[in-house]
C-alpha cells in the first residue's frame, strides 16, 4: 500500500533541551565522550538498542523522560556544557585550529574528497571496512584541524550486509533498509524549499540523485541517493547496495560517484580548487572536471586537462589486482561513447587514459589507471605500500627509474579519539595534559606515557579486558539465540572467555591473503598453548568475508569448527556482525592484536593503530604500517614481529614457517611477558612494551598527522598549481598544453649523440672529474630539456644502484649542431665499482610532476666517447 503522499515529522522537545537536536545532528557526538555519556544518560537502554544513533533516540523516546530530564538540573547543566563546547568548536569567531594558525594565506583553497565508503559512525552504514574507516577518520582529522573539506559519497538504502552464521557456521548475510529520516543526515533543499538534485546520463537515459548532507563536525559530508520516483526501477538501485550487483551496476555507481558527485557540489555552490580521489571508484570526477572547464575557459580537452589534473590527488589503496576496478570497452561504451564526444577526443584516445598500453584495443578500462593518469600528485598509503605500487604500475612510467615512479605514500592513521576509551582517555589526560587531543603527532606530549604509573596503566587496562569479556558474552549469547542453538550452547556462552587470561584480537576483513587461520595450523600446538593451566591464552575472532567470496567463508567456517571442539571451546570465540562497536570494544580490551596478512598484500592496515591508541601491543607479520613502525621504532620493544618479511615462493611452505614463527613469539615470548608477575600481580616487562609502543608510534600513526601531511604536501600546492594554470583566463593550461604537444611531436627526433669523461688515471675518492655529452635536440630548444648526470654504486647485477643526479648545463654546440651539456668539478665520493649514465626528460616548471610526459632518453655504452 502506498501513501497518496508524505511528511516528516520532527521530534517534540521541552524548550531548555533544544539543544540536543543540534548536538544529534552533528556527528561530532562520535568522538566526543562527554556528548555520548549525555545521550546514555538520557537513556541507556535506548542508546544501545538504537544502534547508537541519537537522532532516532529523539524520534522515539518517551514524552514523559524528556519532561523528566527537561526539570534536572544535573542533566541541564551537563547539557549546557556539552552544546557550549560544541557551539565554541564551530565558530568561526574563535577558530584557533591548526589549519587556521597555519595557513591563513590559503585564501579560497576547498578540498572534496570523494571516496564510495565512509565509516563516520555505526548506525550510518556506508562503508564496509577499512577503506571506510579510514575514509571517516579522515573527515574527523580534518574537521578537528579546521582543513576546508567536503566529502561526497554515496547514500546507500541497505549499505553493507549484516552478517550471521547459520548452523555448520557459514556466513549468511542479510540486508536492512537504512531509514535515512532517523539517521543524522539532512536533505539539501534549494530557496524554494525543493530538494537539490543532481543528473548524469547512463547512456541513453538520465538518472536523478537526491543530495543529503551529514555534518562531521566542521565537516559536511555530501551524499547522493538515487532512489527516487523520477528513476527507472533498475536505476533507483544504483544506491541500493554498497560493492553489491554486478560490473554493469559498479560502472554505474561510480559513474553517479565520480560525475554526479562533482555536478552536486556545482549545485551547491561548493567549487573546490583540489579534489582528492580516495581509491579508483571516483575517477571519472577527472573527466567531468576537464568537461566543465572546456566549458567554462573555452579550452580544448589536452588544455583542460591540464587544468584539472593541477588539482587532482590520487590515493590508491591495495596491492591486491582484483581490488582494481577493470571494465570491458563494450560495456564503456554502452555509457560513454557519447560523453567522449562532448569531450572533444576520439573513442581511442578516451580508452587509452584507461590503459596500461594505450594501443591495446582488447585491453579492459582500469578506473585506477585512469586516475594515475590524471592526476598530479600520486600515493599509497604506507612506505611499504608505496614500493609496491611503483613496481605494480611502472608499466605507464617506462624508463623511468622505479625508485622514481611518481607515486609517493602517505602513511594511514585512525583518528584516536573516535577509538581510545573512556578510561585511557581519562588517563591521558590526566598524565599527558589535555593538548593531546589537538596534538595527538606531538611526539613530545607522548613521552610523558613513561610518567604514568605502571599500576595505574595496567589496572586501565585490565578494566577494559573485563568489559570486553562482558561485552563479547553478550553478543555471543545474541547470536546464539538468534541461530536457534541449543539450550546447553547458549549456556556455555556466559562462561567463554576469561576476564584475566592472556587474550588475542583478530578482526579484519576475510580475504585469504589475510590469513585468518595461520595460528590454526596446527592444532595440537594451539591447544598447548591456549589450554596451560598456569598461562592461559584466548582467542577472539571477527570479521566479514565478501558475499561472493566463497574461500574467505570457508575461512570462518573452518574457525567456527575449531572453537566447538572441546578443546577449543571457552579458549576460542567468533563474533558474528564485525560492525564499528565490535571493533571498539575488542580494539580496547585485548592484550595483542594479531595480523597475519601474506607480504605484501596488506597496503596499510589501521586496526592495529587503533589497538595501540588503547595500549595494545601488536604482533604482525612485517607488512603495510607495521613494516614501517616496527623497523622504524628506535628499540622495536613495541610489539612482536612474525619472521624478518622473507618472501617465498612456495606459497604452502611460507605458511607453514610464519605460523611456526608465531607458536614459537607465543610460547618463548608474549605468553611469558604477560604472566611474568611481581608480587603485585604487575607484568613489568608488559607494561614497559606498551609504554614504548604508544611513546613511539601514536605520534605517527594518527590521522591529524597523517591530514597534515595531505595538506603540507598535496593540497597546498595542488591548490596552488590550478591557481597558477587557471590565471587569465586558463593562460598556463593553454601555454602548458601546447608545450606539452610540441615536446611528444618533436620527441621522436631527440637523442643522445656521445658521453665524454675526463677522468684522472686512477681515480681515488675525492678526485674531480667532467662528464661532457651532446644531445641531437630536433625541434626542441634547450631549455625545454633537462639533461642529467646520473652517478652510483655498481650493484651485483651491473646497474647503478641507489643513483644520484647531477644537472647538466648546455655548453655550445657539437660539429654536427648538437647541444653539448656538461657537469663540471664531480667529486668521486664514493669506492669501489662505480657507474655513470647521462639522461634526458623534458622539463617545464609548470608539470608538478616532471614525469608525466612519460618521455626520457638513456644514453648507453655504444654512445660513449
Amino acid at each position: 500500500m502506498h501513501p497518496v503522499g508524505s511528511f516528516h515529522v520532527a521530534p517534540a522537545l521541552p524548550v531548555s533541551l533544544e539543544a540536543l537536536r543540534e548536538l544529534a545532528w552533528n556527528v561530532r557526538w562520535a568522538w566526543n565522550h562527554d556528548t555520548i555519556e549525555l545521550f546514555r544518560r538520557l537513556d541507556s537502554e535506548l542508546w544501545e538498542s538504537s544502534g547508537h544513533n541519537p537522532v532516532r533516540m529523539l524520534a522515539s523516546i518517551e514524552q514523559s523522560r524528556l519532561k523528566e530530564v527537561a526539570e534536572d538540573d544535573a542533566f541541564l547543566a551537563h547539557l549546557e556544557r556539552v552544546a557550549e563546547h560544541l557551539s565554541q568548536y564551530l565558530s568561526p569567531e574563535v577558530n584557533t585550529s591548526w589549519f587556521y594558525r597555519r595557513h591563513k594565506d590559503a585564501a579560497g583553497a576547498t578540498v572534496a574528497y570523494f571516496s564510495a565508503e565512509f565509516g563516520v559512525t555505526e548506525c550510518l552504514s556506508i562503508f564496509a571496512g577499512g577503506l571506510g574507516m579510514l575514509a571517516g577518520d579522515h573527515l574527523k582529522s580534518s574537521s578537528d584541524l579546521g582543513v576546508p573539506l567536503v566529502g561526497v559519497g554515496l547514500l546507500y538504502q541497505q549499505g553493507y550486509f549484516r552478517q550471521y552464521l547459520n548452523s555448520s557456521g557459514w556466513q549468511q548475510e542479510s540486508y536492512d533498509d537504512n531509514d535515512f529520516y532517523n539517521l543524522p543526515l539532512t536533505l539539501e533543499h534549494d530557496a524554494a524549499g525543493t530538494p537539490r538534485t543532481v543528473q548524469v546520463d547512463l547512456g541513453d537515459r538520465p538518472v536523478v540523485a537526491q543530495i543529503w548532507r551529514a555534518q562531521v563536525g566542521r565537516v559536511p559530508l555530501y551524499l547522493l541517493d538515487a532512489n527516487v520516483p523520477e528513476n527507472r526501477a533498475e536505476d533507483r538501485d544504483i544506491t541500493d547496495q554498497l560493492y553489491g550487483g554486478d560490473l554493469d551496476m559498479r560502472i554505474r555507481q561510480e559513474i553517479l560517484l565520480g560525475i554526479g558527485g562533482f555536478r552536486a557540489l556545482r549545485t551547491l555552490g561548493i567549487e573546490p580548487t583540489v579534489f582528492h580521489m580516495n581509491e579508483g571508484h571516483s575517477a571519472f570526477l577527472g573527466l567531468e572536471r576537464a568537461r566543465q572547464l572546456e566549458i567554462e575557459h573555452k579550452l580544448n580537452f589536452a588544455e583542460a586537462r591540464e587544468l584539472a589534473s593541477a588539482g587532482l590527488v590520487f590515493t590508491t589503496h591495495t596491492p591486491v589486482a582484483a581490488g582494481h576496478d577493470y571494465f570491458a570497452p563494450a560495456l564503456m561504451e554502452r555509457y560513454f561513447r557519447s560523453y567522449a564526444q562532448g569531450l572533444g577526443i576520439s573513442w581511442h584516445e578516451f580508452l587509452a587514459m584507461g590503459r596500461q598500453n594505450p594501443n591495446n584495443e582488447s585491453e579492459d578500462f582500469c578506473m585506477t589507471v585512469l586516475a594515475l593518469r590524471m592526476a598530479a600528485a600520486s600515493n599509497g598509503v604506507s612506505k611499504l605500500h608505496g614500493e609496491v605500487s611503483r613496481k605494480m604500475w611502472a608499466n605507464l612510467w617506462p624508463n623511468v627509474p622505479l625508485d622514481e615512479i611518481p607515486i609517493g605514500h602517505v602513511t594511514n592513521g585512525v583518528h584516536f579519539r573516535s577509538w581510545i576509551s573512556v578510561e585511557m582517555n581519562h588517563l591521558y589526560d590526566r598524565y599527558l595534559g589535555p593538548q593531546w587531543r589537538e596534538e595527538p603527532a606531538d611526539s613530545t606530549l607522548w613521552k610523558r606515557v613513561e610518567k604514568i604509573p605502571s599500576e595505574e596503566l595496567w589496572s586501565t587496562h585490565n578494566r577494559r579486558r573485563e568489559r570486553m569479556v562482558a561485552f563479547t558474552r553478550r553478543r555471543l549469547l545474541e547470536q546464539l539465540q538468534q541461530r536457534g542453538a541449543p539450550q546447553s550452547e547458549q549456556e556455555t556462552a556466559a562462561e567463554a572467555l576469561s576476564g584475566d587470561c592472556l587474550t588475542i584480537g583478530f578482526a579484519r576483513r576475510f580475504a585469504t591473503y589475510k590469513r585468518a587461520t595461520l595460528l590454526l595450523r596446527n592444532p595440537e600446538r594451539l591447544a598447548k598453548i591456549l589450554n596451560d593451566p598456569a598461562r592461559p591464552v584466548q582467542l577472539i575472532y571477527t570479521g566479514k568475508a565478501h558475499p561472493r567470496d566463497d574461500a574467505g567463508k570457508q575461512l570462518i567456517q573452518q574457525i567456527v569448527d575449531m572453537s566447538r571442539r572441546p578443546e577449543f571451546r571457552r579458549r576460542i570465540v567468533f563474533l558474528e556482525n564485525y560492525d564499528m562497536a565490535v571493533a571498539r570494544s575488542l580494539v580496547q580490551g585485548v592484550d595483542v592484536w594479531l595480523n597475519t596478512p601474506l607480504r605484501p598484500m596488506e597496503a596499510s592496515g589501521t586496526s592495529g593503530m587503533k589497538a595501540l591508541a588503547n595500549g595494545v601491543l601488536n604482533a604482525s607479520v612485517l607488512d603495510g604500517w607495521w613494516d614501517e613502525a616496527w623497523r622504524e621504532a628506535p628499540s622495536r620493544q613495541v610489539g612482536w614481529a612474525i619472521g624478518n618479511g622473507e618472501d617465498y615462493n612456495d606459497r604452502n611452505y611460507q605458511d607453514e614457517v610464519e605460523a611456526d614463527a608465531l607458536y614459537d613469539l607465543l610460547e618463548r615470548d608474549i605468553v611469558p611477558a604477560f604472566y611474568e608477575r611481581r608480587s603485585d600481580d604487575i607484568p613489568m616487562r608488559w607494561v614497559a612494551r606498551m609504554k614504548a609502543s604508544l611513546c613511539a608510534l601514536c605520534p605517527e600513526f594518527n590521522t591529524h598527522r597523517m591530514v597534515r601531511q595531505y595538506v603540507q604536501e598535496f593540497y597546498l600546492p595542488a591548490h596552488g598549481r590550478y591557481l597558477q594554470l587557471g590565471a587569465d583566463g586558463a593562460a598556463g593550461a593553454r601555454e602548458l598544453a601546447a608545450w606539452l604537444r610540441r615536446v611528444e611531436t618533436a620527441w621522436p627526433s631527440v637523442s643522445v649523440a656521445w658521453v665524454k669523461t675526463e677522468l684522472p688515471a686512477a681515480p681515488k675518492v675525492g678526485d674531480r672529474f667532467s662528464v661532457r655529452t651532446a644531445v641531437r635536440m630536433g625541434a626542441l630548444a634547450d631549455n625545454d630539456v633537462v639533461v642529467e648526470l646520473c652517478m652510483g654504486r655498481l650493484g651485483a647485477d651491473g646497474a647503478i644502484a641507489a643513483p644520484a643526479y647531477c644537472a647538466m648545463t648546455p655548453a655550445g654546440k657539437d660539429p654536427s649542431g648538437a647541444t653539448v651539456f656538461a657537469a663540471t668539478d664531480i667529486s668521486c665520493e664514493l669506492g669501489g665499482q662505480v657507474g655513470y649514465t647521462v639522461r634526458v626528460r623534458p622539463d617545464h616548471l609548470a608539470v608538478l610532476n616532471h614525469l608525466r610526459p612519460n618521455l626520457m632518453i638513456w644514453a648507453d655504452a655504444r654512445q660513449r666517447g
